[in-house]
């Protein structure tokens, strides 16, 4: 079965569940991303600036390198993206890159948004649950 790379924000509970039943699927998931905790984020950039860095300045720093590259392996070697929104700006660049390699990428977003995006059409589809992300993916 298909490889994903669950993409979505560290401050979000429902990933490792997500994940869970993804694999219950029968799918190769990585969500390991989501060990770091839902400030790993904040704890990079405070430590950064302790040591006197810009933000350009972390970014070429040891630990951005080795997030970055981890995260990339994952991406790269997964066939298909699903971002889980609420997500940031990580999660949107994550997704864009696998679709750019001419991967599958879904979405999965409240249906209640209230600030809606043309840009969502680059997706393979967009989806408002758990239910209708499965049926999608056994259609391919």
């Amino acid at each position: 079965m298909a490889s994903i790379y669950l993409i979505g924000s560290l401050r979000n509970p429902e990933i490792p569940t997500i994940a869970s039943s993804l694999r219950a699927e029968g799918y190769d998931v990585f969500d390991d991303w989501f060990a770091a905790g839902s400030i790993a984020d904040d704890s990079w950039r405070d430590y950064s600036k302790a040591k006197g860095q810009t933000y350009k300045e972390a970014l070429k720093d040891y630990a951005a390198n080795h997030v970055y590259q981890f995260d990339l392996h994952h991406i790269n070697r997964c066939d298909i993206g699903v971002l889980v929104l609420p997500a940031g700006k990580s999660g949107h660049l994550e997704l864009g890159y696998l679709l750019g390699q001419g991967k599958k990428g879904y979405i999965v977003a409240d249906p209640n948004v209230e600030r809606w995006d043309v840009m969502y059409l680059f997706a393979t589809a967009v989806v408002y649950t758990y239910e209708e992300l499965v049926s999608v993916l056994k259609v391919g």
